[in-house]
Formats: structure tokens, C-alpha cells, sequence
């Protein structure tokens, strides 16, 4: 590999690891206990506690200035409610089966340990306190009239889904099986069974409630499948299985590996998150050709990254500029599969509303600004357009100490519909010839000049 492509190869992992590897905000010798995908189900789903739970990111300054206080509540409610603390930056499976999209979020984990409830309460200590006081209240008061009947203890029927039943569990057999997984660019999860057995029993109505789940979190990317080894039993035999249930991850071109996770939905769906995340493609750099191309992207995601890129002949030499910084860009993109941006690129002159909202022109082009589209704010690149400029940039994002402006008017403003870039060469206008044959230059009046 030449020096240059793989300096850049190694400067876009960094780049990306940089995003995910920021300091927890918490430690163990806080009061405030750090849940991950690992011990999620045991210390929150299976408990018999009432918890408060903060999802966020170490890089989000509302979640920095929220630590303190949240520390303090878990210390002046130790021994009475359970106070939380998810990184869901780092562990976006959890974030994502929750339903969260912004950082902080805070969730109430009452009787229904599968019916989280949004906490809409202060973010002070004190206000803290008493909406787990108010909540504990209303949770004691449902034990005492007889509703409720005491908390959950993280099973749910497929009836309590929501009547999925299983519907989204697909049912294999010797006959359709290499066809289905085998032969997929999906992710498979396949869970034997017997139908006497009583574990087996007991998992159904979690693989049918996870198979719903996952199904429409990853569009059905990653899909959730059983076989009957009692009448399947030459598949039963091809891959060893010599116990119920047992489930095996299947995907593309590699061996199959045992699942070796809980047995709960949440568990399930937080393995089959991660598969997901594993195998997604890495995002696209994709052209502002119309208002919808920027809305859908940057509205979707939590940054995204807007680069200006030269006229395609400012240079004089056509592409020679554009595909350069287009290069730059491709080896950090597809570094960036787990972090939570989006890539997007006009050429200079194309979109000139959105580059005076983002206050791009004044440093020249190519130009780059990361936006939050939910709080209409922007940072802007000052340094080179380089490994080491774009870097820097990103860099100090993530740690929270870039300087951001609100986006001028506080929305987008006019996106124009223009045709997206054919690749190719840019043409020059053609020069006209003259044809000066038929002059005589020695007739010329040398006054007239």
C-alpha cells in the first residue's frame, strides 16, 4: 500500500475512533451505576427497584453540565431509587431500543420494566429527587390498590408486544434452509427447538417479541428464524445441536457462531442491534442536489458533514480539484460505519443560501461545516481543508470545545434542485478561431489603433 493512502486509511480510524472514545462521565465510585448491553437486563429488566436512567454521550455539553447534579441525586436517593447512567454514543443498540435520539434522555424503569416512561422534569438535583419521589409514590400506591401487582420481571408474551405472536419469526426446514440463510446478505439468527422442551417454552414469546423489533429497526437486515430439530433433524445433525434451545448467528461467507447472550427480548434485540451496526454499509457522500437529499439526511442523524468543494474548472484543470477533495473525504466516511454522521457535498456556487447560512465563503473553498439539524447549529472548519485540518476539526467537536453559531434564521434556507455531478471532466468554453488569412496588416491605418 503507498505511504499516502495508507496514512490516510490510518488517520480515518483514528478519526472516527475519536468520536467514541471520550472519557465516561461517570466512574465505579460514583453512586450512579454504568449500564451497558451486558448488564442491562440483570441490574435493570430483572430488578425489583424503581430506576431513573440518563442515556448519553461523554462529547454532549447539556450531558456534561447534567453529571454533577445527577451524581448528586443518586448519592441523597441511595438505598430508595436505582439511579442509571447509559453511554449510548458507545452502546447505540441500547440508545436505539429505547427510542433515544437526543442526548440527555432520561427514563423512568417502573413496574413495566418494558414500558419505559419519559422523565419531563428538571435537570437540577433537587428536581431530580422529586420526580423519582413522585414517581416511587404513584408506583406504591398502584402495589397498594392491587394494580400493578408488583413489578416486572422483564418477561413479556408475545400478547404483551403487542400481539405480534410470530408473526416476524420465520420458520425454517431442511428444505428451505440453505436457500433462506445460506444464500442471504442478511443476518440470520436461527434458534432450535423442540417442541416439548419447556426452556424453549419459555423463550417463544421473547424470540417472537424480539423478532418484531428487530425487524423494523434494521428493516429487516437482520431477521430471527427457528427450526423444529425434532423433524428438521438433518439440519439438527449438519450443525451439532445436541441441546434446546440453542441459536446460532449465520452470516455470509462465515462459519456459524453460537449466541451466547440472554435469553430475554431485550437481550436479543441488543445482539441483533449490534450485528446490524457490525454489517451496515459505511455511509454515502452524497450531492445537495435538492432540499430533500439535505432534509432527509441531516434531519435523520445527529451531525452531518457538509463540504463545499471547488468549481469544477476553477483550477483549469476540470475534476483535478474536486476528485482531490473528494479522495480526502472517502477513507474518513468509510471509517465512520459506528459514528453518528452523515456526509454531504455541493460544488461551490450551487447552493449559495445554505453556504451564507453556514457563513461559508469568506475562507475560500472547498469549505466544511458539521451541523445539528435539531438545534439549527453549525461549526465551521477554519483550519485546511487537510488530514490534519479536517481532524483537528472533528476532534475538538467530540470533545465538546468547538465553537458552534446558530444557522442563520434558524432553518435551512432555499435549497436549489440542480443535476448531480456526472464524473466527468469539466468542459471549457470552446475559443472561437479567426481566420486572418485574408488581411493585409500593411493596409492598416496605424492611427486607427
Amino acid at each position: 500500500m503507498a505511504p499516502f493512502a495508507r496514512n490516510r486509511l490510518l488517520w480515518g480510524t483514528v478519526s472516527c475512533t475519536f468520536f467514541l472514545a471520550v472519557n465516561s462521565l461517570y466512574s465505579s465510585s460514583d453512586d450512579v451505576i454504568e449500564l451497558t448491553p451486558t448488564n442491562f437486563n440483570r441490574e435493570v429488566i430483572q430488578s425489583d427497584s424503581l430506576w431513573l436512567i440518563e442515556f448519553y454521550a461523554p462529547w454532549c455539553g447539556h450531558c456534561q453540565r447534567l453529571t454533577p447534579e445527577w451524581k448528586k441525586a443518586a448519592t441523597a436517593l441511595k438505598g430508595v431509587v436505582k439511579m442509571g447512567a447509559v453511554d449510548a454514543d458507545k452502546h447505540q443498540s441500547l440508545g436505539g431500543q429505547y427510542g433515544v435520539k437526543g442526548f440527555p434522555t432520561i427514563k423512568i424503569f417502573g413496574a413495566n420494566k418494558n414500558k419505559a416512561e419519559d422523565y419531563q422534569g428538571g435537570r437540577t438535583s433537587e428536581a431530580i429527587v422529586d420526580g423519582a419521589l413522585s414517581a416511587l409514590r404513584s408506583l406504591v400506591k398502584d402495589r397498594l390498590s392491587g394494580r400493578g401487582g408488583g413489578y416486572s420481571s422483564g418477561k413479556q408474551s408475545g400478547q404483551d408486544s403487542g400481539g405480534s405472536g410470530r408473526k416476524d419469526v420465520i420458520d425454517l426446514t431442511d428444505d428451505t434452509f440453505d436457500k433462506n440463510v445460506l444464500n442471504s446478505d442478511d443476518v440470520w439468527l436461527v434458534e432450535f427447538y423442540a417442541p416439548w422442551c419447556g426452556h424453549c417454552k419459555n423463550l417463544e414469546p421473547e424470540w417472537a417479541s424480539a423478532a418484531s423489533e428487530v425487524k423494523e429497526q434494521t428493516k429487516g437486515k437482520v431477521k430471527l428464524a427457528a427450526v423444529d430439530a425434532t423433524v428438521n433433524q438433518a439440519l439438527a445433525s449438519r450443525y451439532g445441536i445436541r441441546g434446546f434451545p440453542t441459536i446460532k448467528i449465520f452470516q455470509r461467507g462465515e462459519d456459524p457462531v453460537d449466541y451466547d447472550g440472554g435469553r430475554t427480548r431485550a437481550d436479543i434485540v441488543a445482539r441483533a442491534l449490534d450485528l446490524f451496526s457490525e454489517n451496515a454499509p459505511p455511509p454515502e457522500l452524497l450531492e445537495i442536489i435538492s432540499e430533500d437529499v439535505l432534509k432527509q439526511t441531516c434531519d435523520a442523524h445527529q451531525l452531518c458533514v457538509i463540504s463545499v468543494l471547488p468549481h469544477i474548472l476553477d483550477t483549469g484543470r476540470p475534476t483535478t480539484a474536486k476528485n482531490t477533495c473528494r479522495s480526502l473525504l472517502l477513507p474518513v466516511i468509510h471509517m465512520s460505519v459506528s459514528c453518528l454522521l452523515r456526509w454531504l457535498w455541493t460544488e461551490a456556487g450551487a447552493q449559495p443560501d445554505l453556504e451564507n447560512s453556514l457563513g461559508i465563503g469568506g475562507f475560500g473553498y472547498p469549505a466544511m461545516a458539521a451541523v445539528n439539524a435539531r438545534k439549527m447549529k453549525f461549526a465551521l472548519l477554519k483550519g485546511s481543508f487537510s488530514d490534519q485540518g479536517i481532524n483537528e476539526f472533528l476532534r475538538e467537536l467530540s470533545v465538546g470545545r468547538g465553537s458552534t453559531a446558530p444557522v442563520a434564521a434558524g432553518a435551512f434556507t432555499k435549497i436549489n434542485t440542480v443535476e448531480p455531478w456526472d464524473g466527468k471532466d469539466g468542459e471549457l468554453p470552446a475559443e472561437e478561431d479567426i481566420d486572418l488569412s485574408d488581411v493585409d496588416l500593411d493596409d492598416w491605418d496605424k492611427d486607427e489603433l
